[in-house]
This record gives C-alpha cells, structure tokens and sequence, in this order.
C-alpha cells in the first residue's frame, strides 16, 4: 500500500452528489495547493461551476485542465464530466427549500443556547460526513477480519486512546479476546507476538501519530492483518495498514479542537465496525451479550435499605 495521494480513478462507482462536499472535506488535506483550489470552489459553488467547461473551471480556479481532471478523479469520479453531472446534482439538492447552514465557529461571548446549537450542527455535519466518506467494502473486510480473529490489539494515544479502549470494551462483551494499548513500548512489546489471524487496528486522525504506527508496522511485518482508522487516508500509517478506514476532517476552531470532532468521527466507525462483527458472529455474539447484561444487571438494580 502506498501513501501517496491516488490520481487515478479507482474503478470504484462515483459518491453521489451529497457525498461530494464530504469528500472535499476529508481530501483537501492531501491535495496539492492548485488542487485544493478547484475542490474548494466545486464545493462552495455547484451551480455555478456545474456550468463551467474544463477550461472554464480551470481558468476559474487559475489552474490546468490537468489539474481539474486530476481532481475530478481524486474525488472519486472517472472524468469532469462526471463530475460536472454531481455538481449538478447537488446543486439541484440545495435549491429544494432546505434551510441555509448553520455556522459551526463559536465566539467567546456566544450565548450558551448557540454554543449547544452550533456544536450540535457540527456534530450532525461530521456523523453525515464520516458515513460518506466510509468504504464499506474495507469495512466488511475488516469486520470479517475481527469476526475470525485470535486476537486483536487496538492502538491509540490521547482521544483516539479513547476511541480504542470504546471499540475493546464492545468487543470483549460479544467474546472476543481484545486489548488496547496506549502505552507505546507495551503496543510494541504486543505487537511482537501477533501473526496471521490476528488482526491490529491504529487509531489516529492525523495519520502520521509514532506512537502507533511503530506497533501497527511491527504487526504488519508478524504477519496480522492491519488497519488504520484515519482522517488522513495518505499518511504514514497507510504504508502498514492492508485497509484504511476514513473519518471525517476535524473542522478545528479556538474553542474547538481537533480532538473533538475526530473522537464523534472515531466513534461512528467504531460502533459501525463492532455491529458488523457481531452480525457475523452472532450466534456467539447473542449469548455472550446476554450474559454480560445479566452479570451487571444486580449493579443497576435499586438498592433496599435496612
């Protein structure tokens, strides 16, 4: 697998149109400057730019016709025109009545009503995000992956560390042998003792975090299947990862870190993949669960006094 950014149609269907500003979102990270500047604008204007000739767009943008093409394919579809005919769609999706967007930058004197409102827009925009950017053919491979497993070592340091010890708590209650690590020399020490059928998965948004791509390349050459859970498809961690699953770009602010809206996009992937195992696995999943609820069900219950 490589980390460079992919400038050729996949061969894969196009997103559909509402897909299409999500995956400038996620994309324009690795895009080159020129590149970044024709996604920017098909994004911020369908209409108009689903009116544009290659040339046109190009001279809009001050780029090539290259360039646009190069583009068009990075997001996914085989040529401009294809493209131009998502422009239109999407642009026909924004005139149907719904209501304008709601800016996500919170200021410091913000009303506590519009800091709830605005975080909650964002929220929404990265859940709708992550799930269009998400390929769900490296999904079902790396649900079926876990379903088989011996083992699997799940990596993550700060917030992803989070996210890890969410997905291995889940998997633990529907029996399957999980660990997270978030102590760097213990995920390598780990990692040593993977190998085929095992499975290793890294979490990080930015792609590029040591900490876990030094266990998740040591797993990779022991021979378990790897993933990368990541913001950034074209970062460091994809050289060692047999499939990557995308979240969705953090959209960062003063009074809003990264590390926020990552973990939302984290997470939705993480329940997607823990529910697609446990649909191949159910038979065991069922029961497993069942008595784990019941083993905690005294915890919840209301205690009597004397």
């Amino acid at each position: 697998m490589t980390n460079d950014v992919k400038e050729t149609f996949s061969g894969e269907a196009p997103p559909a149109p509402a897909a299409l500003a999500a995956k400038v979102r996620t994309l324009s990270p690795s895009m080159t400057r020129s590149m970044q500047r024709v996604a920017e604008a098909v994004a911020g204007d369908p209409a108009g730019c689903a009116a544009l000739t290659v040339t046109g767009l190009a001279e809009l943008t001050g780029t090539s016709e290259a360039t646009v093409v190069r583009t068009a394919r990075l997001l996914g579809y085989p040529g401009y025109r294809d493209l131009r005919l998502a422009l239109a769609g999407l642009a026909a999706q924004q005139q149907s009545g719904r209501a304008p967007a709601v800016t996500a930058d919170i200021a410091v004197d913000d009303p506590v009503a519009d800091v709830v409102a605005k975080l909650a827009h964002d929220e929404r925009q990265t859940l709708a995000d992550t799930a269009a950017a998400l390929d769900t053919v490296q999904l079902g491979a790396v649900a079926a992956a876990c379903a088989t497993a011996r083992r699997i070592d799940v990596y993550g340091v700060g917030a992803s560390g989070l996210v890890a010890q969410d997905l291995v708590q889940k998997l633990l209650r529907i029996g399957i042998v999980a660990h997270a690590h978030s102590d760097p020399h213990l995920a390598v020490t780990n990692a040593v003792q993977l190998r085929s059928g095992d499975v290793a998965l890294a979490i990080t948004h930015s792609g590029s975090t040591g900490d876990v791509i030094e266990p998740l390349r040591v797993a990779f050459e022991h021979g378990a299947t790897t993933v990368a859970i990541t913001g950034r498809p074209d970062g460091p961690v994809s050289q060692y990862a047999d499939h990557v699953l995308t979240t969705s770009t953090a959209r960062e602010s003063e009074l809003r870190p990264a590390a926020m809206s990552s973990r939302t996009s984290q997470l939705l992937v993480v329940d997607c993949l823990f529910t697609c195992v446990t649909q191949r696995t159910y038979e065991t999943a069922a029961p497993a669960l069942a008595a784990s609820y019941e083993a905690l069900a005294h915890r919840h219950s209301p205690r009597t006094t004397r």
